[in-house]
């Protein structure tokens, strides 16, 4: 699973940073990392004009699953640490029921299975 760690112009973006991200988003992907390919991460201060404010600092991470369009979520909140936490968190939850769903709809297909068509004939 390669990830990459992209930041807005506001945001300094130091190794000790991009490794800090890096290690918070393998851990919360790692019993998925073999269905994932990519991971980009976009780190941003949207109010960076301004004096502050609440939940100024946003993470957007984009998944892409093997075989599957990419998933993304954003999570905005008051400090880097806890915007980067909320969205691998949430991707966490996207991916879970993302999986599940696929997995349930390959349970319950409706089509005959190929063997017995061929064996009939």
């Amino acid at each position: 699973m390669q990830i990459q760690i992209h930041t807005g112009h506001n945001i300094e973006g130091h190794e000790a940073l991009a490794t800090q991200v890096s290690g918070v988003v393998e851990e919360s992907l790692s019993r998925f990392s073999d269905r994932i390919t990519h991971v980009d991460v976009h780190l941003s201060d949207e109010n960076s004009d301004k004096k502050g404010g609440d939940d100024d600092m946003r993470c957007m991470i984009e998944a892409r699953l093997k075989g599957r369009q990419p998933i993304a979520v954003t999570h905005q909140a008051a400090t880097l640490d806890q915007a980067v936490d909320g969205a691998a968190e949430k991707l966490t939850h996207l991916i879970e029921h993302t999986l599940g769903r696929l997995e349930h709809q390959e349970n319950h297909r409706t089509d005959p299975p190929l063997s017995s068509s061929v064996n009939s004939q």
